[in-house]
Order: C-alpha cells, then structure tokens, then sequence
C-alpha cells in the first residue's frame, strides 16, 4: 500500500489514492454526508490522485510527503492541471473537498502540515442576477413536495432570513399569532424575523402540537448520537442540517430552473440555492418599492452597502418601469 512513512509514532502513511478512500469511508455512515456530498468529494480526490501520479509519483505513494515543499509543490501543480481551467467556483468546490480530506488525514497523523497554506481561493464573480421572478416563485410553490419543505421554503422567502438561522429555530423561538421569531443573526446578536400568511398557515401543520425541540426534523431517526440541543423529545428525531436542507432545494428545483431540459439532462444540471430566496424576498420588496430603512430592518444588513447587491431590480421590473415613464405612452392615456 505505500506506507512507509511514520509521524510522530503514529500509523504508517498510506499512499494517497489509499488515503481518499480511507477519509471517504470514513464518513459513509449513516447521516454522516448526503449522497450528493459523497460522489463529489470522491470526484474530486479520484482526479487528483491520477494529476498526482503524473506531477509528484513521490507524493502520490506516499501521502505524507504532501507536507514537503516538494509534495506541496506537487500538490499545487497537480490540482492546477485537474482543474485550474474550471470556472471559479468548481473550483472552490473542489478546493474544499481537498481542504476537508487534509484537514481529516492531519488530525489521524498522516500528515504533519497543510500543503494548500497560502493557496488563494478562486473568487467566484457576483452574479447580479441571482433573484427569482416572481412567476418562479409562484411555480416553487406549485411543487408537490413534504409538508417540512414546504414550510421551510415559505418560511426562508417570506422572512429573507439566512437558512441557518431559520433551521437554528426550536419551537419556543416562535410567536405563531405574532407570524414572528426569534434568530440568532451574524455577530450573536437576537433578532425578530417576520412572515407572512402562507408560512402562517404551514407552521401549526408542521409542528402538530410540539412544544420543544427543533421546528425543522429529519425525516428519519438518527444513527448516530446527537447533541441534546438537536434532539427533538417528541418524536426523537435530530435538526435538520443546512447540508442536507441545501441538497433537497436544489435536486427539487432543477425542472424549474432548466425548464424544457429533458430528465437525463437534469442530472447533470444545477437547481436553485436557498440563498436565492432571501435575495428574491428582498429584490422583490425593493421592486414594490419599499424604502432603504425598511430593506435594512428585513435583511438586517449592517450597511446600506451590504444591501445593494439583494435589494438591486430585476430586468423585468426595470423594463415595467422604463415602460410606464415612456413619455409616449403618457401621452396615449385618456
């Protein structure tokens, strides 16, 4: 297998091709990744370890070699030639599964330093066009989809609160005849976030008389132990996980997001983020018109600057507006 390398005493290094399928069995339990997550990450490490073979044979048979300047060197070439003509954020995507099987390999004593340090991460370009239509919305809606889901999409659109902080919410947190709830923003600091009716007529459905415990579960029991914070003690079912919350919204709105794209062709494809509606709520609301301050209250941005890029008018309001200020048309209307 190539170990031949010890570290501090600990287990013999194994080759680098062996390494990524220790670190990839090693979270294949139960729960542990999304299935999405898991042939990503092996995408990704499969890849290098074939550039590795080729730009550093030492470091491929022996992974503990990475953390010389030369494994490093290896490393760098290695992942430059596999991905570095990929868009921006593929490749931060595939910067990241590497950082995660490194960060992994380090702490069982395989590798004694990080050989991506000082790497730069790709910057991945704003994309101002981000926000969906409201028609797109509207066909979210339309999806027949869990109830679970349902109301986290509701919930996520109607208050363009972060996902993490609605899946953060336990029932106790919530003001259901207030359509209100308490969140933990960025910088700890505890918010009210508020929704609207079709959240409002969700929740009760979702909760089924719960008093404690996370609002959003999984749908299975867990397989592994989960902090008591995650728990819930009604059903005995954990939180659930922005990963696995993330993974659902996206295979859910591939159709809608490549609309005419045949099923084959969906693998293959991207869906929507839950980002997204948190910046279609606010574009929306700034669309209708509604004014800076009260952006800020929603988005709870700390700046007006922070703000620009979700409160910004799509294409389509902007052509209505640019329409109905026409001149000419003014001057056709009785």
């Amino acid at each position: 297998m190539g170990m031949v390398t010890t570290i501090s005493g600990t287990c013999p290094a194994p080759t680098f091709r062996h390494a990524a399928e220790t670190f990839l069995i090693a979270h294949t339990t139960p729960r542990a990744w999304a299935p999405g997550t898991a042939v990503k990450y092996r995408q990704t490490l499969t890849v290098l370890a074939s550039q590795l073979a080729i730009t550093g044979p030492a470091a491929a048979a022996d992974v503990a070699a990475l953390a010389t300047p030369a494994g490093a060197a290896a490393l760098n070439e290695a992942f430059t030639s596999a991905f570095g003509s990929l868009a921006p954020a593929t490749r931060a995507r595939h910067l990241a599964a590497l950082r995660s099987a490194i960060t992994w390999w380090r702490a069982t004593g395989w590798l004694a330093a990080d050989p991506t340090t000082g790497w730069a991460r790709p910057k991945v370009p704003v994309d101002t066009t981000r926000a969906l239509t409201q028609d797109q919305v509207a066909a979210l809606w339309r999806l027949e989809i869990p109830l679970r889901d349902k109301t986290l999409w509701r919930l996520l659109y109607e208050t363009a609160a972060r996902a993490e902080e609605i899946l953060s919410l336990d029932v106790p947190d919530l003001d259901l005849p207030g359509k209100r709830a308490r969140v933990t923003s960025k910088g700890g600091d505890t918010d009210w976030v508020h929704w609207q009716t079709g959240a409002a007529l969700l929740l009760p459905r979702l909760l089924a008389g719960r008093h404690a415990g996370p609002v959003f579960l999984t749908a299975r029991m867990p397989a592994r132990a989960v902090p008591t914070a995650d728990l819930c003690p009604v059903t005995g079912r954990a939180r659930l996980s922005y990963r696995r919350a993330a993974e659902l919204f996206e295979l859910a709105t591939r159709p809608l997001a490549h609309p005419g794209a045949a099923p084959a062709e969906l693998d293959s494809m991207h869906g929507w983020t839950l980002h997204q509606l948190r910046h279609s709520m606010l574009t929306h609301e700034a669309e209708h018109g509604t004014s800076t301050p009260m952006l800020l209250a929603r988005s709870r941005h700390a700046s007006v600057r922070s703000l620009e890029r979700y409160a910004r008018p799509g294409p389509g309001a902007v052509a209505r507006h640019v329409a109905a200020s026409d001149p000419a048309a003014r001057r056709r209307r009785p």
